[in-house]
């Protein structure tokens, strides 16, 4: 199975979501907050794919008041952020992959910029940056890009790094502010046997899953994250599943016996 940062980090999270999610590809509905600021993340993104490879951007500059903000603050920032010349290699949204215990892992790299002597990874993120950058360091992106282009490419792994720039300023003056995470054999060495650990108890759940129908475990019922998933009723870990009609939940229970 391909797997991303994005399936890792929600498989940690939940396992039931993930089944819900991936597996039986059932929709989670964002709020229009979550949606319109998933969509202008996305716009941004295009953007900077669009002016990486020469393409005309002021059209999309001209109609959107927020993307011409970020896109500002990109190239206030730009001496800083691509102070590399001439490099050996240097692409926008670039795809790696690696097989890894029985599964394909699966990257892309907002902006890769390979040297002789180094190996950076640069990430775009539309919102301010996190007052607490130690989660942000132990997330799957933190750790599996780095470990995916050490796994594939010859660079020393000391000669990787990875940095997340955040163009969403408080002020109109206001400087993107960025995280550079350098990466080390203590790290690698750290996330391999997390991988290991991670995707052969989900090889686990997922050949019991297929074969018995047996669903993915769900997190502890006082977890912070039921309450405000679009899954809790689906799980029963909402007060409105106890009020529904004992045929509708029957109806539902069938409705998650995987074909």
């Amino acid at each position: 199975m391909r797997l991303s940062q994005g399936h890792l980090n929600l498989l940690e999270l939940c396992p039931r979501k993930f089944q819900h999610t991936y597996l039986e590809q059932l929709g989670s509905p964002n709020s229009p907050d979550q949606q319109e600021r998933l969509a202008a993340g996305s716009r941004f993104h295009s953007l900077m794919q669009q002016w990486e490879m020469g393409l005309p951007i002021e059209p999309f500059l001209q109609e959107d008041p927020q993307l011409r903000q970020w896109f500002h603050a990109f190239i206030a920032a730009a001496p800083q952020i691509l102070q590399i010349h001439d490099p050996m290699f240097r692409e926008s949204e670039h795809l790696r992959m690696l097989e890894f215990q029985g599964h394909m892992l699966t990257v892309v790299y907002d902006l890769l910029i390979l040297t002789e002597q180094e190996a950076q990874i640069l990430d775009w993120k539309t919102y301010p940056k996190p007052l607490r950058s130690d989660r942000l360091s132990q997330s799957w992106q933190s750790r599996l890009y780095p470990f995916v282009l050490a796994e594939t490419s010859d660079f020393a792994l000391e000669q990787i790094s990875m940095t997340y720039w955040f163009f969403q300023a408080k002020g109109e003056t206001e400087s993107p502010q960025s995280l550079k995470l350098s990466y080390s054999a203590k790290q690698h060495e750290e996330t391999r046997q997390g991988l290991i650990r991670s995707l052969n108890q989900f090889s686990q759940w997922l050949d019991r899953y297929e074969t018995q129908g047996e669903f993915f475990p769900q997190i502890p019922e006082t977890a912070e994250e039921c309450s405000d998933c679009s899954f809790a009723i689906r799980c029963q870990r909402s007060s409105q599943a106890l009020e529904l009609p004992e045929s509708f939940l029957s109806f539902a229970e069938i409705q998650e016996v995987p074909l």
